[in-house]
């Protein structure tokens, strides 16, 4: 700087031309240094200012869980393979114990380890973590609707209706067996048509479980031709998947800026419209026949109790939240089970003694024509036992749905505070060591005694514990034994020649098998 103001002095003193344009140049060059300059300072300030912030705003308080550190702004978003979460938070587990801390973006969490954590918050402290938590991807979608995500009185009013309607029309009665094995008729002869030729069970075995609840809420059943539905089948589980992807976390961690940014997360969004415009096109078409004093399905009741309730304080019944109500009841109705049973083909494959040692019982008890029915269960340990073992193993959703706590609370010493997201990780507890003699081997013996009776064990908790216990649980239960049952009496499953079966899983919501194709064959064939 001085070098260039001694260089203009001399300029203006020999009276050169120039000298004008120089100074201006030179003026020019002076001020964009001094600019440069500020605005890297200013940067550097605001930069030192944000991280200095968020950790002042972000540190963990004494009373709470440990956990790892974080990054500025992201948290842990990066401490977790979004591939295999389950896995990486028992893994932190191991070195902060069965309670610990995580931070994404600017939300706190609580994980949840191990079949004592869980029973507590669940179980013991369940009024206190009975909400869900406010996910913004979520929210979006649902709008506070609906049985699963919803919270407070619409969630307690929905709930009650939904299991005492459905009750009525048989769920978990006996009265529904019917229905079950005549839709594994219909399935059966679908499958009968590869003739043991190498088949994907995929939308195969979701249309015949998703018929169940079809016939519950919509009161009529999809042919397995149906291209609308194999289509809405489709759109479930690619949802399933963006629901569990990383893109979903960061849409709800920074959902401003995730807005102005196409990913996945928009398709996700898409998605749930179609689902919800497939089930309004049922709906308008229940409503040209509908009667109120002659109801046929859950919307029939549904739009009557609408009709009750309309111009009543408070009331939640309105057609929103009947769609909501029938998208949830579909998850929660089918998903599990299907993936449920595709997994148990693969470990049938795998493992062909085992697979004959089922047939053997059920055609020793049943025999090969008689329909299976509950009745059956008590006669059946090592079937029973078989179908506890895949769900265990299957780990079909490994980290249940999100809780969050409604008020302070003391969960295993530390206080957790009103307004945290809370993750029971349910994979801690079927794969615990200290409750599974073998964890991670597939053992129908871990549901047996010495006596080969069938028992029951207190970490199989496949349907999470408490208040949000899952919703489908016992029309998942009556389906799982009558459609296992039937497959075993009447078919074998074998993996085409030269392939081993891959027992890995596909990550999302639910953890289901990576697609596969397998022999099905007919007992009349072999």
């Amino acid at each position: 700087m001085i070098v260039c103001l001694q260089e203009l002095v001399e300029l203006v003193h020999r009276g050169n031309q120039s000298v004008w344009l120089k100074i201006m140049d030179l003026f020019s060059s002076t001020i964009g240094l001094m600019l440069e300059w500020d605005l890297k300072s200013l940067l550097l300030f605001l930069s030192v200012f944000i991280i200095t912030a968020d950790y002042i705003k972000n540190r963990r308080p004494l009373s709470f869980p440990p956990g790892p550190p974080g990054l500025p702004i992201l948290g842990n978003i990066f401490t977790v393979d979004v591939g295999r979460p389950h896995e990486s938070f028992s893994k932190l587990a191991a070195e902060y114990g069965d309670l610990y801390s995580l931070r994404f973006g600017q939300r706190w969490t609580v994980v949840l380890n191990g079949h004592k954590a869980l029973k507590e918050a669940l179980v013991t402290k369940g009024d206190s973590v009975v909400d869900r938590p406010h996910l913004p991807l979520q929210d979006e979608i649902a709008k506070g609707l609906g049985v699963i995500f919803s919270n407070g009185a619409n969630w307690t009013e929905q709930r009650r209706f939904a299991l005492s309607t459905l009750r009525y029309f048989g769920f978990g009665k006996k009265s529904l067996e019917p229905v079950i094995l005549n839709e594994f008729a219909h399935c059966a002869e679908e499958l009968k048509r590869f003739k043991g030729e190498p088949l994907d069970p995929h939308l195969i075995i979701n249309n015949t479980v998703s018929n169940i609840i079809c016939h519950l809420v919509f009161g009529h059943r999809f042919n397995y031709g149906d291209k609308k539905f194999k289509k809405l089948m489709l759109l479930f589980d690619r949802a399933l998947q963006i629901e569990a992807s990383i893109w979903a976390q960061l849409y709800n961690s920074f959902t401003l800026i995730m807005r102005c940014l196409p990913g996945p997360h928009k398709t996700l969004q898409h998605i749930w419209r179609e689902v919800q415009d497939f089930i309004g096109e049922e709906l308008k078409e229940h409503k040209k026949s509908w009667d109120p004093s002659d109801a046929r399905d859950y919307i029939d009741f549904y739009l009557t109790e609408i009709q009750k309730t309309k111009g009543q304080e408070g009331s939640t019944f309105d057609e929103e939240n009947l769609i909501m109500c029938v998208l949830d009841l579909f998850v929660a109705g089918s998903e599990t089970t299907s993936t449920t049973l595709r997994w148990a083909f693969l470990y049938m494959a795998k493992y062909p003694e085992i697979q004959e040692k089922v047939q053997a019982e059920i055609h020793k008890v049943i025999g090969k024509s008689r329909p299976p029915c509950m009745e059956d269960r008590a006669e059946l340990p090592y079937t029973d036992a078989v179908i506890h073992e895949v769900q265990r193993i299957g780990n079909i959703v490994p980290l249940s749905l999100p809780h969050a706590t409604n008020k302070d609370v003391q969960l295993g010493g530390f206080t957790i505070p009103k307004g945290v997201l809370i993750i029971p990780n349910l994979t801690s507890v079927l794969f615990d060591e200290k409750e599974w003699e073998t964890p991670h081997a597939f053992n129908p013996g871990h549901f047996l005694n010495k006596d080969g009776k069938f028992v029951k064990r207190g970490a199989f908790i496949p349907f999470s514990a408490g208040k949000r216990l899952c919703l489908g649980e016992n029309l998942a239960r009556m389906e799982l034994f009558l459609f296992f049952t039937s497959f075993m009496q009447h078919f074998s499953f074998s993996m085409p020649a030269g392939v081993e079966p891959v027992l890995d899983y596909r990550a999302g919501l639910t953890l289901a098998p990576k697609p596969y194709k397998i022999c099905v064959q007919a007992s009349s064939e072999k």
